[in-house]
């Protein structure tokens, strides 16, 4: 596809066919030590003329750190306006969005535990898809079994900005990638300390047991601005994985998206949403 460096300044008018956006709430675990049950919350955005009659994809959509399922929607609602337009300018497939938060809480949020990351994988599996799945309609048509979600995988993707990016990785993509064939790292992969050896052999060994079992990746869109924080240990580490595994393909199934002068900031995150979803869910 054609990229842009700048949102098309259509896609920021304001458009009759609106989509809805709606809260969500569902019931999970803090899947700690402690297991404590939690009561949280996420936004879902439901196209325009969503009918329950119609098969919809998903793309669960994260936030970064600090902040909760709020962001994109309901901080940013030009979001949504883009979303519409996209949809009624036929740039993607009309798919449902959902925002929720890897963080137990609006107290959590200022933790410092990247823990956070990697744990969130027992909830999203365990509880927020089942959850979303069995109310709106998606390709899983109400049946939420591990083994139809499973079956269902390429009609989900995950995409995420900075420490959402990051969970892009640990909670989909390393531990659910029999879930999920679509990813959007968004500036970041493992943070300025991180240990880029361990990621690259984490994306390899990911690639390589998912082909072994059957799974496929549909495709990563990596994304960032070269004036990014986090862009520097993303382009290496991404770098060496295309270079030591044989299942990232340049262009077929994997890009690495850079905005000149782009930095770390809702501009640079609003573009590379506008650019995963003309990639997302096609075959």
């Amino acid at each position: 596809m054609d990229y842009v460096f700048e949102m098309p300044a259509e896609m920021l008018q304001e458009t009759d066919k609106k989509g809805t956006v709606e809260r969500f709430e569902y019931d999970t675990f803090t899947y700690d030590e402690e297991n404590k049950p939690l009561h949280k919350g996420a936004w879902v955005y439901r196209p325009y003329g969503y009918d329950k009659s119609v098969k919809y994809n998903v793309l669960y959509l994260l936030h970064g750190g600090g902040f909760t399922e709020e962001w994109w929607l309901q901080m940013f609602p030009d979001t949504v306006t883009i979303l519409d337009n996209m949809f009624e300018k036929n740039l993607c497939e009309p798919c449902i969005v959902v925002t929720p938060t890897f963080y137990h809480g609006d107290d959590d949020k200022h933790t410092k535990d990247e823990g956070r990351c990697e744990n969130f994988r027992h909830e999203l599996r365990k509880d927020l898809i089942p959850a979303i799945e069995s109310k709106y309609s998606t390709f899983a048509e109400g049946d939420v079994s591990e083994e139809n979600l499973i079956k269902t995988r390429s009609h989900r993707a995950f995409a995420g900005l900075s420490l959402g990016s990051m969970t892009t990785y640990r909670a989909a993509f390393y531990n659910n990638f029999d879930l999920f064939s679509w990813y959007g790292p968004f500036s970041g992969c493992c943070g300025p300390f991180g240990d880029h050896d361990k990621e690259v052999k984490r994306i390899c060994e990911t690639l390589e047991n998912g082909y072994k079992n059957g799974y496929e990746l549909d495709y990563m869109f990596c994304a960032n601005g070269d004036a990014d924080i986090a862009f520097e240990e993303h382009k290496d580490i991404m770098g060496r994985a295309v270079a030591e595994s044989k299942y990232l393909e340049q262009g077929k199934n994997y890009d690495f998206f850079i905005v000149p002068g782009g930095v770390h900031d809702m501009k640079a995150w609003q573009l590379h949403m506008y650019h995963a979803l003309q990639i997302f869910f096609k075959k």
